[in-house]
């Protein structure tokens, strides 16, 4: 396997480790012990360390410790507003392309979520809701979207799957049928917007992240 394909593993591994809270807030970091269990060498490790300290996944004091983030409802915030804007511009570019295959997807993807909500799955949940906006992200065709998903998104699930294992979760399977229905009717400002504020209902979600985060 090539050293960069090593690296991109490793750093999806512990992503989705500290994300689905395999690797809790406030867990310490060892590059040995992680190298191990990935049965890989320290140095894609350390690699995926360093990316993912920039991501604000992962804190680091040289010399001393190398840690997974506490839960930062201020950094969600933030990556909220950028996630928020690109998903309404995949949106917008996506709509006057999206095929009916396209819209079924979306459709069968909501359906799978809510599925995921009512068993109380939340990997399956966000799985589901990945698949969902996945679709206009892909049918936008945009690769410097992309690319911002992909550094913002991870810091701002960490907190959203709090609220999918709450009630508040299941707004957003009706938010789903709404974007849906406005990309079917070739709504492409409505659809935007609505995406849009589908990625800023997560208020709920930081006051949860804030109390799970707060000293007992």
């Amino acid at each position: 396997m090539s050293r960069s394909l090593l690296r991109e593993n490793a750093y999806r591994w512990i992503r989705d480790a500290i994300v689905d809270g395999t690797l809790a807030p406030g867990e310490r970091l060892n590059d040995a012990e992680l190298a191990e269990w990935l049965g890989v060498s320290r140095t894609p490790v350390r690699e995926a360390l360093t990316r993912l300290e920039e991501m604000g996944l992962v804190r680091t004091k040289p010399g001393r410790y190398t840690m997974v983030s506490p839960l930062d409802a201020h950094a969600a915030r933030a990556a909220q507003t950028v996630t928020a804007a690109m998903h309404e511009l995949a949106v917008r570019e996506a709509v006057p392309r999206l095929s009916a295959d396209d819209i079924e997807a979306m459709r069968a993807a909501n359906v799978h979520f809510a599925a995921a909500l009512q068993a109380d799955d939340v990997d399956a949940a966000i799985t589901a809701d990945d698949e969902f906006h996945g679709v206009a992200v892909v049918v936008s065709a945009n690769p410097a979207l992309r690319t911002v998903l992909e550094q913002f998104t991870p810091v701002l699930r960490r907190l959203e799957r709090l609220r999918f294992s709450s009630l508040s979760g299941r707004s957003s399977v009706a938010l789903h049928e709404r974007i849906i229905a406005l990309c079917e009717a070739r709504d492409v400002e409505g659809a935007a917007t609505a995406a849009r504020e589908n990625w800023m209902s997560l208020d709920e979600a930081f006051e949860l992240g804030a109390a799970a985060d707060s000293p007992a």
